[in-house]
């Protein structure tokens, strides 16, 4: 096993000595015959002990809705049969294959990254970024905290194909301490260039090694690129499939990512150049942000409340609605609207304090004062794509939900966090005085 020091510290991370891919031509609904495959190319490439082997997105059935069930119950048996290949060569594979959640007697899909070593499965990272044209946002749910895994390779950080486009997943992995990144895809002939220059970008800008697998062969109408790519921390192509099916990789070496990242680094600067103040805006100021969102498709999610002493039933409350949409608009009562509504002792902070506190929020996007006693004329002047209120509402209740939903709109409820409220919190400061 290789291992690379960190000069300042003198942390030393382990580094696979080997990176391989398994181009293969998934076969729709047929886990068996492409498990052959899978140990045919194996053989074939005959891997050093230590490698990481990367298969296609989906490899084991391709994109098969029509038996959900029957394929995710497969699962098991794949990653069963992947832990012996791993261990008998004494490697670690990672490819993705369908998952199903069980969630309140329904059941949720996901197309999840699986890391399988000879002791079994490592962990996991769920596809984050779904492909509406493959109809797999009506099939899977995404995923969520994309993180590294840590492996007796070292921590790996995967993407699934789509992704691949999303350089922040990348980011984020490697500032985790990721020095290789796996990509399992299924990605279009049509688009293979943009799949070698986006492999190309994600491993120069986190100076990392990546491993890529794609698929070949043809579905339907799609016809698959291969071009499974070996790349270097600094961007160099150490080995490339063509089109057909096909097996391949390279040896890593712990001096050329010490070289690249000696040199000059990008991996690893995160300075933090934004304030957070620059949220709270005005009604214009914000109409004029939500147009430019508009126009970049963002899918825009607002909410609204007093926020009068922040606790966790806030937080969390607020973290559940921005992962509605791309970004979480927080409408606020102003001082005024409050006493209106709860009576002259109230607020106990001013309004200029809970909007810095909640702008300070990384899932809050922006933060709008309103002095009306309902959010009715914001919201309707937003027009939000998402609106959001607790599970204490009933949808008929909530004050915007008929425009919005008359708008093509969606109207959600969020589950509270029991035993959490600010007049609580208020009672429980007065009892200690």
């Amino acid at each position: 096993m290789n291992c690379l020091k960190n000069p300042k510290k003198g942390t030393i991370f382990s580094l696979p000595v080997y990176g391989g891919f398994l181009q293969t031509d998934v076969r729709l609904g047929l886990p068996e015959k492409n498990l052959f495959t899978v140990q045919e190319l194996l053989a074939e490439l005959s891997p050093p002990p230590g490698a990481i082997i990367v298969l296609p997105e989906l490899w084991s059935a391709g994109f098969f809705y029509k038996q959900p069930l029957t394929q995710t119950a497969k699962t098991e048996e794949m990653l069963t049969s992947l832990t012996g290949l791993a261990k008998s060569y004494g490697i670690c594979f990672v490819g993705s294959l369908p998952e199903m959640v069980k969630k309140r007697e329904k059941e949720f899909f996901h197309n999840t990254l699986y890391f399988v070593g000879p002791e079994g499965m490592m962990g996991t990272c769920r596809k984050q970024q779904l492909f509406a044209p493959m109809g797999e946002d009506r099939f899977f749910q995404p995923g969520t905290d994309p993180v590294p895994v840590s492996t007796p390779w070292g921590i790996i950080g995967g993407l699934v194909c789509f992704d691949l486009r999303f350089p922040e997943l990348a980011r984020e992995q490697q500032v985790r301490g990721a020095k290789v990144l796996v990509v399992s895809g299924q990605w279009p002939a049509a688009r293979i260039e943009n799949w070698r220059i986006l492999l190309q970008a994600r491993a120069m800008e986190n100076q990392v090694y990546i491993i890529a697998c794609n698929r070949c062969g043809t579905t339907d109408k799609t016809v698959f690129g291969g071009h499974s790519m070996i790349l270097g921390p600094d961007g160099s192509i150490l080995a490339e499939a063509g089109e057909g099916v096909e097996c391949g990789g390279a040896a890593f070496d712990t001096e050329m990512l010490e070289d690249t990242r000696a040199a000059f680094r990008t991996s690893g600067i995160t300075p933090y150049r934004f304030s957070d103040q620059n949220k709270i805006c005005s009604l214009p100021e914000l109409l004029e942000q939500v147009a430019c969102y508009r126009s970049a498709g963002r899918k825009m999610v607002f909410t609204n409340g007093c926020f009068d002493i922040l606790h966790e039933g806030h937080v969390t409350y607020l973290e559940a609605a921005r992962k509605e949409g791309d970004c979480l608009i927080v409408g606020l009562n102003s001082d005024d609207s409050i006493r209106a509504i709860k009576g002259p002792d109230r607020p106990v902070n001013n309004e200029a304090s809970r909007a810095r506190l909640l702008s300070s929020l990384g899932c809050v996007d922006h933060v709008v004062l309103f002095s009306d006693e309902t959010p009715h004329s914001l919201i309707t002047t937003l027009m939000p794509d998402v609106l959001i209120k607790g599970a204490d509402w009933p949808v008929e209740k909530i004050v915007g939900a008929r425009e919005v939903l008359a708008n093509g709109g969606e109207v959600k409820t969020i589950e509270l966090v029991a035993d959490f409220s600010t007049t609580g919190l208020i009672k429980k400061i007065r009892s200690l005085c």
